[in-house]
């Protein structure tokens, strides 16, 4: 999917600043602005030819975003729960409050690792008063986790991948997310439930 004309010029231009824009790219990104960090940093990961290359990359996205969080926490503490309700449904709201209710540090390492809004939940951790170093620390484990796996993975296994990438290998791909996606979209539509009722469906 192409990035609209007008996004696509403030990537560009992001992207030709180096590290320093993919910095830029992750911290407000994980404040409020939607443009993912992969739409930088995967294509210079993919430019990346050394280890230590790939490390800086996995390193700057890391510090950057969780950074951004923590003024992302500030603002949910400061605006508390009518920012959230503006930008988020009230059911996806309750899904990463129950996250964080249920999972402790692991719910905040499995939304720093997914595709789930950092930002938002950020802006919901800082509005329900959340431990400040707890969220810090799964934040840098988490977003650590992920960005490593597309600088380190791309680095390694990008021409492998590449090679791969046929329409038998989509079909498998495709079916095995498919049966996978099952259980953890249950999972994730029971996060909606309040907490008795949860208990009482499992």
């Amino acid at each position: 999917m192409e990035l609209p004309s007008s996004v696509a010029s403030v990537v560009d231009w992001l992207d030709s600043l180096g590290l320093i824009g993919l910095g830029l790219l992750t911290f407000t990104e994980a404040i409020i602005q939607p443009i993912p960090p992969e739409t930088i940093l995967i294509p210079m990961a993919m430019n990346e030819t050394s280890y230590f290359g790939a490390f800086l990359i996995s390193l700057v996205a890391t510090l950057t975003s969780v950074s951004g969080a923590i003024i992302g926490y500030w603002i949910g503490g400061r605006a508390g729960r009518p920012l959230i309700e503006r930008f988020a449904s009230e059911r996806n709201v309750t899904r990463l409050d129950n996250l964080v209710t249920r999972y402790g540090l692991a719910g905040i390492f499995i939304t720093a690792i997914s595709p789930i809004p950092y930002k938002v939940f950020g802006w919901i951790a800082g509005a329900g008063k959340m431990d400040l170093r707890m969220f810090i620390l799964a934040g840098l484990i988490g977003r650590g986790v992920r960005f490593s796996a597309f600088s380190f993975g791309i680095l390694m296994f990008g021409e492998e991948l590449l090679e791969l990438l046929n329409i038998w290998t989509f079909t498998a791909l495709g079916l095995v997310i498919g049966i996978a996606s099952i259980p953890l979209l249950n999972w994730w539509n029971r996060l909606a439930e309040p907490e008795s009722q949860a208990i009482s469906s499992d």
